[in-house]
Formats: structure tokens, C-alpha cells, sequence
């Protein structure tokens, strides 16, 4: 049998890095058993609600055309609801992603004349085209919704005083990012979230709360619906999907606003009783049972590359104690070579197009150049190993992903190789 150093060492990395990051490894077995007994628990909620809500093989049964009375969708919506803890839930291939999925809960309802909060600062960059911060066809501002933001304190909190101050009579909904995006903020935690909605829904009870949960299901024991989100709503190809959804966004929470977003999503009259699932439940339904172990493999990834960068000298968000409440790491280089070269590794670590250069490009929705690292199966998957980052100040990294603790490793290891090599860090 080969050596599993001589395997690291053919596949390019050399011993020094090896060697630092087995040190790194050897100090996180407490913490990853953490993150297992998180998992243990999550996959436990996930098979609970699959054998409450009668999930057969006849769920996985081609469905095509108009789709009516399609028995795998309709379960699956109910399988989601009981893991959210909702009233009702939409979950579907005809979602595309993330933006998609935020932008279908934002308006299917709200109406012009409505104003949107944003009480956690500014949104992840494609938001911006679909409220109309940066103006874009078909935005909520070209429908007489307006928009306001309130930015987080110095030390990442929310700012309490303004977020009242903001709330007025022409305010709807709450919209509050989970995750960090292209921001150097801390993500919040479903604690911090409860707070949040709770203060809001003092001030005004019939507010709307939606969360955006993109990158963080299954991290915490607990949803954002479980602390009061009126919709909780994310991406397939992210935590949920478990690597093996090649499309789809899901929307859980209250049932009059998950109708309206099922009329927003096909047509008035329509709803939630069209849009076939043509044939890709089973990975819908795969991809859920094995998300909470995948997001562990993810979130054990993420801790290894906090604490393998900080050790190094480079600020890291969050650092390499902090709990956790998504994937994704930031690690911040201060210059563009350290964010390339970081993503080259990632790539060259891939199972797929992994003899692929990732370049920077101007990516449609971003206000900058983007590099994006990612040899997936499903094309954009960012619960399966991957990096990118917008090329501008101050010059940092997002990692995510990884299907597995052992690629994850490999993936980290990889981008410190590169990053050695181009003289960027030094061992």
C-alpha cells in the first residue's frame, strides 16, 4: 500500500505543509467532535421527518408537464416543513438558486408602496440588483418599493436604537442576512437572529421576518424559524441539497406568504399546484438525508482553515475559537495575489477540472471583478469544495464546501501550497 504522504506529496503538496497542517489537525479533535454531535442530531431531525411524513420509492416517480398531484414534490414540501418547524414550505427545481429563491420570497410580498429593512447593513452583492440599490430591469424599485438599511454597530452587532428609528409605517418586511456574503462582519448565530426578530416584532407585530439562511442549515441544532423567521429561505445547491441536488431553492415558514410565493413562482390561479419535479426527487430526498453530515464535513473544513491561516498571521473571520453559525471562512490577504493563488489551490484540488486556471472576471451581478474556485459535480455548488472572492479592498477569501472532512483537508492544504509557492507565505 502507497504511503498517504507519498500520495499528498504526488498530488503536489510537500512535506512542510503536510506537516503543519497534520499539527493543526491533531488540536481540533475536541471541536470536531462538537460538530459531530451537532450532526448526529440534524440527521436524526432529517430521517424523524422523512418517516413522520410517509416518504416511499413512490416519491421518487418521474412527474412531467403541469405536474399536479406530483406525490414526491408535495411530500418533500412537507418533509421540509416538518424540519423547519413551519406551517408549509416551497421547495423546488424550478428555483434556480439562492438570489432566485430570496428574490421570489421578497416579491411575492411585498407591494408598492412597501418599504424593506435591511437591519444587518448592506446585502450580498446580487441582492442589490433585485431591491434596486444598484438599478437593474425588473427590480423591487422600479415597483414602488422602497428600501432602507441600517449597518451594524463597530464590533458587528446589530444597531438596536437605529433599527427602531428605521421601522415606520410604510415598513413590511425584515430582511436579515444569516451569513457574512462579501463582508468581513461576523455571520450571527439563530440566538442572535430570535433576539433580533423579537426587538422588531415589539416595535411593529405584523412586520414580515424572512431570513436569508443561505450556508448555514444544520450548522446550529436550531433554525431562524425555530426563533420566530416568518420565512427562512435558501439554496439546494448549498447546505440542504447535500452535494447531490443539481438545482433548487426552498422557502419555509407561514403559509399565507409560502402561497403567495407559489403564485409568484408559476401564475395567479396556479400556485403551488404546477411545476413538475421531472424526475430529480430522489436527489432532492438523498441530498437532505446526508446534509447534516456534509455540512459537518463542511463546517470541520472551515475551522481547519481558521485555524491553519491565523496561525499564519492573516486575519481570519471568524477566528479559530469562535463558535460557528455557517461554512463559510474568510481569510483576508490584503493583496489580490493572496485571494488568486488561494483559489488556484482549491481548484487544483478538485475532483473535477482540476487542471483548470480560475481567473478573475467581471461576473454578472457583482460590482467588481470575481475569482471563483470550484471543480464541482453540480456546476456553482458551494457546499461542495469551493472558494472565490470579489478582487477589490481588503483583498479577501471566502471559503466553503467540501462533501468530506478528507477533501476539505486536501482543498486547505492545497491553497497553502499554491500560496508558498508564489512566496506569499513562508513555513
Amino acid at each position: 500500500m502507497t504511503p498517504i504522504n507519498t500520495i499528498y506529496s504526488e498530488m503536489g503538496i510537500r512535506e512542510t505543509v503536510l506537516s503543519f497542517g497534520n499539527t493543526i489537525e491533531k488540536d481540533l479533535k475536541k471541536r470536531f467532535e462538537k460538530i459531530d454531535k451537532i450532526a448526529e442530531y440534524n440527521q436524526l431531525k432529517v430521517v424523524k421527518a422523512m418517516q413522520d411524513n410517509r416518504v416511499s420509492a413512490g416519491c421518487f416517480n418521474y412527474a412531467s408537464g403541469y405536474g399536479y398531484d406530483d406525490q414526491g414534490r408535495d411530500t418533500l414540501e412537507k418533509v421540509y416543513a416538518s424540519i423547519f418547524h413551519t406551517e408549509s414550505a416551497l421547495v423546488r427545481p424550478q428555483i434556480t438558486c439562492g438570489t432566485h429563491a430570496l428574490a421570489l420570497a421578497l416579491a411575492a410580498n411585498l407591494r408598492p408602496g412597501d418599504e424593506l429593512l435591511a437591519p444587518a447593513g448592506k446585502p450580498y452583492d446580487t441582492l442589490e440588483e433585485v431591491i434596486g440599490i444598484r438599478p437593474s430591469n425588473g427590480s423591487l424599485a422600479e415597483y414602488g418599493i422602497t428600501y432602507s438599511q441600517v449597518d451594524l454597530l463597530e464590533d458587528g452587532t446589530f444597531d438596536y436604537e437605529n433599527i427602531e428609528k428605521a421601522i415606520n409605517e410604510k415598513t413590511k418586511m425584515v430582511a436579515i442576512q444569516r451569513s457574512k456574503g462579501y463582508q468581513t462582519r461576523p455571520s450571527f448565530s439563530v440566538e442572535q437572529i430570535g433576539e433580533l426578530i423579537a426587538f422588531v416584532k415589539r416595535l411593529k407585530p405584523d412586520l414580515i421576518c424572512m431570513v436569508d439562511n443561505c450556508y448555514g442549515e444544520f450548522v446550529e441544532t436550531i433554525e431562524p424559524s425555530d426563533v420566530g423567521a416568518d420565512m427562512t429561505v435558501g439554496s439546494l445547491i448549498k447546505n440542504p441539497g447535500g452535494g447531490l441536488a443539481p438545482i433548487g431553492g426552498y422557502i419555509a415558514g407561514r403559509e399565507d406568504l409560502i402561497d403567495a410565493c407559489g403564485y409568484r413562482l408559476t401564475s395567479p390561479g396556479l400556485g403551488r399546484e404546477v411545476g413538475a419535479s421531472l424526475g430529480i426527487m430522489k436527489d432532492f430526498y438523498q441530498g437532505l438525508f446526508l446534509a447534516p453530515t456534509v455540512a459537518a464535513a463542511a463546517l470541520k473544513g472551515a475551522i481547519f482553515a481558521a485555524n491553519i491561516y491565523e496561525k499564519l498571521g492573516f486575519p481570519v473571520i471568524p477566528n479559530s475559537t469562535e463558535s460557528r453559525h455557517d461554512i463559510i471562512q474568510a481569510v483576508e490577504f490584503g493583496i489580490p495575489e493572496g485571494v488568486i493563488e488561494f483559489c488556484k489551490g482549491i481548484q487544483a484540488a478538485a475532483p473535477v477540472d482540476s487542471y483548470v486556471t480560475p481567473e478573475p472576471w467581471p461576473m454578472p451581478g457583482y460590482d467588481s471583478d470575481v475569482i471563483m474556485a470550484a471543480g464541482a459535480f453540480v456546476q456553482g455548488s458551494s457546499i461542495e469544495l469551493s472558494a472565490d472572492g470579489p478582487i477589490k479592498p481588503p483583498y479577501a477569501v471566502y471559503f466553503q464546501g467540501g462533501l468530506t472532512w478528507p477533501h476539505a483537508k486536501l482543498g486547505i492544504l492545497m491553497s497553502l501550497e499554491y500560496l508558498v509557492r508564489a512566496g506569499i507565505v513562508t513555513l
